[in-house]
């Protein structure tokens, strides 16, 4: 009996072993994606893992270096395959910057730039995506404006790639400037101020540029009914002294002789449409894709600068006038003319934001004070164009150019045209000197200034079209040809898995003669599985079988981790009876509905992560054991001034802590309020006071004028001013030296713009009149004196009334005779004896 007992004992704990190793090994396996991978190419696309290819080995191929001792796993290092990312640059393409190399002592004009450049040998052959970009490395070109100009990229799936590289506004930068003008009959005026104000244009851009080109441009609509009328007579002249109308004419193309471009504008005649709404969209589309036509260079920065009065015609407009073909975006001119005007519908919007970026190409909005708002919202759409309020003849053209091109070249934005299955997030400095934050802008850029950016580079998946495992991309500045070609070749599967390689065989007398030995292992046909592919989708299992169905490969532990059945030696997981939950795994130790929820979601839901293996993978945005954080700090950032919570805070899966301190405590979405803190209000105080209201330190009364550095030009509004929080802005009042409160509102628009808005008003004290206030408490001391002489008076009348009325009473109820006196007695008395009477 005792020892019957003691050996229930002995079962019962080695069960309860058995379970606690089990479920230990389950926990492992959940932390440890690398162990469920069954194939080479499918363990090297996992972060971290590495595959065993020698034929004799026993424990699990695929590993995790950092989780194994000695980083083996008990493999032979020579047959471990484990790639790791790997960056090479050519030092042919690694050519020092143009504003580098001048400061180091060398001639800064482009002549001497390219003989020194000469000695380096002539141009590289090779393509890139773009092309142009390449021969900014070239050692033939002129110009270098980025660093370095090639790179190439050996990658694997999920570990970033950092690529560090830098951008320098090189001095004399080639500039080409094509005018593009509205040419209808409400621009004529534009048109002859434009002639006189040509040369003037040209000197201006040279003195920003020695190597400057200028053209001109102009177009009116379609040939077509509603747009231009189709009466013969007005096909002719439309009004008088109008020129037949046209799609787009290029009248000159790109050229360093300004006087011909003064005679080109002088004489392009105007001409006349019907309705408001112009052809612009066309002409657009030809000077940017024409590029012979219009001359632009390969390395220069291109500016197309387009002036009009009215709206737009885009994609679809077309079908009024009975063009219904789209617009094919590719050039048709024959003697400068657009061929295809009644033939192609209008480009939309975005086939001209894809050819501006194609052909690096910046565009100025030159429009009237009517029109900015439209064009406005037409820029941000249109990758690095820009608008400006143009006068009523064009009269500022030549301030509005200038003013256009600072704002462009001052200004250096990153991108790239890089895949789908490419991530690339890019992190900068600029010019600040602090940590590099995420961004690919930088702005303030001068002659001479460099900027490096960090581009961390992610291979998020491998596409299934094997031609695509090497592709070339760009990595260059908006507008700008110059750029980093990143020739890149994907890690997506392991040599051993291609024929040729002394670890692959396909010979009879391995796996069963039913399959192919790769990598070690067994690459079994449809039908057939099993360690040897010894087995069929229709037989049975064995003991020995069972053990391929364990974990740790060994007579005991559970069985499929108890959530499956063992054919074969392969574990069949068991089904749900949710159809989206699923069990997987060599082991059927993976799920995808046992990972960390959030908000009821399992991870945060399918646009954050998804479950895997009990664990949640997160997409690149989001990071979190639910994928609840979002990585991208773009939520965080000011709108004010770009950074990150204001730098008062720290950005928390995408919202803001703000800091709170013993004198300062920051609130609101941007950490930017601290009612204890002194604001950005006293910087434009006395610029306001000035230009709203005429008075301050910088007010001239002489000349009724504002000091120059008052440029804010704030909107004046009438009656009482609040500040908009949906807007951002920030409410300021002070008081000026007359003790009148003035109050404004200042905030930025999404461009960074400054905009104030200025009450009208001020709240003035009202004045005292303090010789009225004595006068008033004098006279209202006498009128008070008067009155109480007045009542004195009146009640002693009334009470000497009421005396001697009583007294006149008195007397006349008196009843006495006057001619006696009651209280006289004569001295002689006469008695009278009533018995006697007198007998």
């Amino acid at each position: 009996m005792y020892i019957e007992r003691t050996m229930l004992r002995l079962c019962v704990w080695v069960g309860l072993l058995a379970i606690c190793c089990g479920e230990r090994v389950e926990q492992l396996l959940a932390q440890n994606p690398c162990s469920s991978k069954t194939t080479c190419s499918d363990c090297i696309r996992t972060a971290s893992c590495a595959w065993c290819f020698a034929s004799d080995f026993n424990g699990p191929r695929c590993f995790n270096p950092a989780m194994e001792r000695g980083g083996t796993a008990g493999c032979d290092e020579k047959y471990i395959f484990n790639p790791d990312n790997q960056r090479s640059i050519d030092p042919k393409y690694n050519l020092e910057l143009s504003r580098a190399r001048s400061q180091m002592g060398m001639v800064s004009g482009s002549s001497s730039y390219e003989q020194t450049m000469t000695s380096h040998g002539s141009s590289f052959s090779g393509s890139s995506a773009s092309g142009s970009g390449m021969a900014a490395g070239a050692a033939g070109s002129s110009m270098v404006q980025m660093k370095p100009q090639r790179v190439k990229l050996n990658m694997r799936m999920n570990q970033m790639q950092r690529l560090t590289f830098a951008y320098s506004r090189a001095q004399d930068y080639p500039v080409d400037l094509y005018y593009l003008m509205d040419l209808s009959r409400s621009m004529k005026n534009d048109k002859e101020k434009l002639s006189t104000l040509g040369s003037l244009l040209s000197a201006t851009m040279r003195n920003m540029t020695s190597n400057f080109r200028i053209g001109f441009g102009s177009f009116v609509d379609k040939l077509v009914m509603p747009y231009v009328s189709t009466v013969p007579k007005n096909l002719k002249s439309p009004c008088d002294g109008c020129a037949a109308p046209y799609g787009y004419q290029n009248q000159m193309s790109l050229s360093v002789d300004t006087e011909y471009f003064d005679e080109a504008v002088r004489g392009a005649d105007v001409s006349g449409n019907l309705d408001a709404p112009e052809g612009g969209f066309d002409a657009i589309m030809q000077a940017v894709v024409c590029k012979q036509q219009i001359g632009w260079r390969d390395q220069a920065r291109r500016l197309l600068v387009f002036s009009t009065d009215a709206g737009f015609h885009y994609a679809g407009d077309g079908k009024l006038g009975g063009i219904v073909q789209p617009n094919d975006g590719e050039c048709h001119m024959f003697n400068n003319t657009y061929t295809h005007s009644t033939l192609q519908d209008y480009p939309s919007i975005s086939q001209i934001n894809h050819k501006v970026k194609k052909h690096a190409i910046n565009v100025i909005f030159a429009v009237t004070a009517e029109q900015i708002s439209v064009y406005e919202q037409l820029s941000k759409h249109i990758e690095g164009s820009s608008t400006g309020v143009l006068s009523n003849d064009s009269g500022n053209i030549v301030d509005l150019v200038r003013d256009q091109y600072n704002k462009i070249t001052s200004t250096v934005e990153m991108k790239d045209s890089s895949s789908d299955a490419v991530q690339i997030v890019y992190y900068s400095s600029c010019l600040t000197g602090k940590e590099p934050v995420q961004t690919n802008k930088c702005e303030g850029l001068k002659v001479g200034d460099v900027v490096e950016f960090t581009a961390e580079i992610t291979l998020k998946e491998c596409p299934k079209d094997r031609s695509k495992w090497r592709q070339t991309f760009d990595i260059s500045p908006v507008g700008i040809s110059d750029s980093l070609a990143v020739e890149l070749e994907m890690i997506c599967d392991c040599p051993c898995e291609q024929p040729g390689h002394h670890a692959y065989n396909d010979s009879p007398l391995v796996c069963s003669g039913e399959g192919v030995s790769a990598c070690g292992v067994c690459v079994c046909p449809p039908g057939r599985f099993g360690k040897n592919c010894e087995c069929s989708a229709h037989g049975g299992v064995s003991a020995e079988q069972e053990r391929g169905c364990r974990p740790t490969n060994a007579s005991s532990g559970p069985v499929c981790s108890n959530r499956g059945t063992c054919i074969c030696g392969v574990c069949e997981c068991n089904k749900m009876d949710d159809p989206l939950k699923v069990i997987s795994g060599p082991f059927c130790e993976c799920d995808n509905f046992t990972c960390d929820m959030n908000k009821g979601l399992l991870c945060s839901g399918p646009d954050h992560g998804e479950c895997v293996c009990g664990k949640c993978s997160c997409t690149p945005e989001y990071t979190g054991p639910a994928c609840q954080c979002l990585k991208d700090q773009a939520p965080c950032r000011s709108p004010d001034n770009k950074e990150i919570c204001s730098g008062n805070g720290k950005c928390v899966c995408g919202q803001c802590v703000c800091n709170v301190e013993d004198d300062r405590h920051y609130s609101g979405k941007y950490c930017d309020k601290c009612p204890t803190c002194p604001g950005r209000c006293g910087e434009y105080k006395d610029c306001v006071l000035c230009e709203v209201h005429k008075r301050g330190e910088l007010y001239n009364p002489d000349t009724d004028t504002c000091h120059s550095n008052c440029t804010l030009f704030p909107i004046i509004e009438e009656g009482k001013i609040e500040a908009n929080e949906s807007r951002n802005e920030h409410l300021c009042s002070f008081y000026d030296d007359e003790d009148c409160l003035y109050v404004y509102v200042y905030s930025y628009t999404e461009n960074q713009q400054l905009v104030i808005r200025a009450q009208k008003e001020r709240e003035c004290p009202k004045k005292v009149p303090i010789l009225g206030i004595v006068l008033g408490v004098i006279a209202a001391i006498v009128l008070v004196g008067l009155a109480l002489l007045m009542l004195w008076k009146m009640a002693t009348t009334i009470h000497d009334r009421r005396e001697f009325a009583r007294f006149e009473k008195e007397r006349m109820m008196a009843k006495w005779d006057t001619g006696e006196n009651p209280i006289y007695k004569q001295a002689t008395s006469t008695f009278k004896n009533p018995t006697y009477a007198g007998k």
